[in-house]
C-alpha cells in the first residue's frame, strides 16, 4: 500500500467522502436511499482498507502509479450545465458518415437533451443523479461487489454522476449510441462517473464511446466505472476509443454480467496521448450459452503508460469467449496486458480462446505480457498465447524492393499487424475511422 498519510490526494477524498455523509439521505436533488448511503460506507472502508495499489499488489506489479499520485488533485463536482467544450475538441470526436444518436458528457455529466428526447423508442436514458433517486434503478447502485479492487471501491464510495441507460425488452434501436466523453479542467481534478447500462431479453444495443481531453495543463484523473447487465437473448456492442491528452490519467473498470444466450462484443482502441491508461474489463457469464468476443488494440507512445487487464469468468456451461488483443509499442511507452481466463468446475463444455501479440518499435519501449489459465472442469477447449516481435525484416525487403520507402513501409506493415483487430469493425465509417487514427499515430521517426 502507498504511504496514504503523506499524500494530498488521499485527504481529499476523505473530506469528500466525509462531504457526502454531511448531505442529509432525503436533501433535495442528493437524495439517496438509506441502502446506497451504507453501501458508500462499505465501500469507503473497503478503499481505507486497500488504500491506492502499488507494484507490491500482484495485479498492478508492472503498473507503477507511485509518480501520478503525488499529485494534488480536487474532487469534481457536477459540471454546471452549459459547460461547452471547444467545438474543435469536438470534431476531433467525430466519426465521419457516423449515422448515429449522439450524447455529450463532460467530466462524466450529461450536458444533452432530457431522458428521451430525440432518441428511439424503448430505450430510456437519465442521469445516474436522476436514477439513483428512483427506486426501480437505486438497486444498481446499492450492491457492494465493488468493494474488492482499490478504485472502483473508491468509486463506489464517491461517485457522483455518470449515465443510466436502459433498454427495453425485444426493442432494437436503428442506429448506435455515440458517446463522447470530454474531460476539462482548469485544475487537478478526480473525476468518478458512474455508467449503468441494461440490457433487456432479447434487446439489442450498439454504444460506441470517445473519449477526449482539453490541452489546459491540469491534470485530470479519471476513475470511470461501468456495469453492463445483459438479459437473456440480449445482444450488445460496445465500442470504446480513447484519444485523451497528455496529463490525463484514466482507470476505467467494466463489468458485463451475462445472462442466458446473451452476446457481447467489446471493441478497445487506445492511442497515443494519455498519461497513463489502465483497462479493466471483467466478463461474467452467469448463466449458459452465452457468448463473448473481447478485441484490444492499443499503440503507446511517449512515455504513456497502457495497461489492459481482461477476466473472462465462465460460471455455467457451453459459453464461448474469443478474446485477441494487440499492442504497438512506440518510444519510450510502456504497454501491460494481463489476461485471465478462469472457469469454474461446473462450467462444462466452455469454449475460450485469448492471444496477445505485440509489436515494439523502439529500443526504449517495454512491454509485459501475461496471459492466464485457470481451469476446474474436465470437458473444456480452452487456449492463450502471446507474442513479442519487431519488423519482419523479408517484409521490409520485400516492400522497399518494389519501389516503397522505408518509413512507408513501416507504416503498411503496422497497419497489417493491427487488421486482425480493426476488420472486426463491422460499421464501414468506424473502421475507417479507426484506421485513420491509427495512421496519424505511427510518427515517421517510428514508422
Amino acid at each position: 500500500m502507498v504511504q496514504e498519510s503523506t499524500m494530498p490526494l488521499y485527504e481529499e477524498v476523505v473530506n469528500g467522502f466525509n462531504k457526502i455523509l454531511s448531505v442529509p439521505a432525503s436533501g433535495g436533488q442528493e437524495r439517496e436511499s438509506n441502502t446506497l448511503r451504507r453501501a458508500r460506507q462499505s465501500a469507503f472502508e473497503k478503499f481505507r482498507e486497500l488504500g491506492f495499489p502499488s507494484i507490491k499488489n500482484e495485479d498492478w506489479k508492472y503498473t507503477n502509479i507511485a509518480r501520478f499520485l503525488k499529485d494534488e488533485y480536487d474532487l469534481a463536482g457536477t459540471t454546471p450545465d452549459g459547460t461547452v467544450p471547444d467545438p474543435e475538441l469536438l470534431k476531433n470526436a467525430a466519426i465521419e458518415g457516423l449515422d448515429c444518436y449522439k450524447i455529450l458528457l463532460v467530466n462524466g455529466s450529461w450536458q444533452g437533451r432530457k431522458a428521451g428526447d430525440g432518441f428511439p423508442e424503448g430505450v430510456q436514458l437519465l442521469t445516474v443523479a436522476e436514477a439513483k433517486q428512483d427506486p426501480v434503478f437505486s438497486s444498481y447502485f446499492e450492491n457492494t461487489e465493488f468493494e474488492k479492487h482499490h478504485f472502483t471501491a473508491l468509486n463506489a464510495a464517491l461517485f457522483s454522476d455518470g449515465l443510466f441507460i436502459r433498454v427495453d425488452a425485444g426493442a432494437t434501436p436503428d442506429k448506435p449510441i455515440h458517446i463522447v466523453h470530454v474531460f476539462t479542467a482548469d485544475r487537478n481534478l478526480l473525476v468518478q462517473p458512474r455508467h449503468v447500462i441494461v440490457v433487456n431479453k432479447n434487446a439489442e444495443l450498439s454504444i460506441i464511446e470517445s473519449i477526449v481531453s482539453t490541452g489546459k495543463e491540469a491534470k485530470i484523473w479519471v476513475n470511470s466505472l461501468m456495469e453492463v447487465i445483459l438479459q437473456p437473448d440480449a445482444k450488445m456492442d460496445h465500442v470504446i476509443i480513447q484519444t485523451p491528452g497528455k496529463d490525463i490519467r484514466m482507470v476505467q473498470h467494466t463489468t458485463i454480467r451475462q445472462k442466458k444466450q446473451s452476446l457481447y462484443n467489446n471493441y478497445t482502441f487506445t492511442f497515443p496521448g494519455a498519461d497513463l491508461v489502465r483497462n479493466e474489463l471483467h466478463v461474467r457469464m452467469e448463466e449458459e450459452h452465452s457468448e463473448s468476443h473481447l478485441y484490444g488494440l492499443y499503440l503507446a507512445g511517449g512515455q504513456q503508460l497502457v495497461d489492459n487487464h481482461t477476466l473472462v469468468d465462465h460460471q455455467k456451461p457451453s459459453c464461448n469467449s474469443n478474446e485477441l488483443y494487440k499492442g504497438v509499442l512506440l518510444e519510450q511507452s510502456t504497454g501491460v496486458f494481463n489476461g485471465k481466463i478462469f472457469v469454474h468446475k461446473d462450467a462444462q463444455k466452455t469454449n475460450a480462446f485469448q492471444q496477445n501479440n505485440n509489436l515494439v518499435i523502439s529500443k526504449k519501449a517495454t512491454i509485459d505480457s501475461k496471459p492466464q489459465l485457470e481451469i476446474y472442469a474436465d470437458d473444456v477447449k480452452c487456449s492463450h498465447g502471446s507474442t513479442v516481435g519487431q519488423f519482419s525484416e523479408e517484409a521490409l525487403f520485400y516492400l522497399r524492393s518494389r519501389g516503397v520507402g522505408e518509413e512507408r513501409a513501416k507504416g503498411l506493415l503496422i497497419n497489417a499487424f493491427a487488421f486482425d483487430v480493426t476488420e472486426k469493425l463491422r460499421v464501414p465509417s468506424l473502421r475507417a475511422h479507426v484506421n485513420h487514427l491509427i495512421t496519424d499515430h505511427i510518427p515517421e521517426t517510428n514508422a
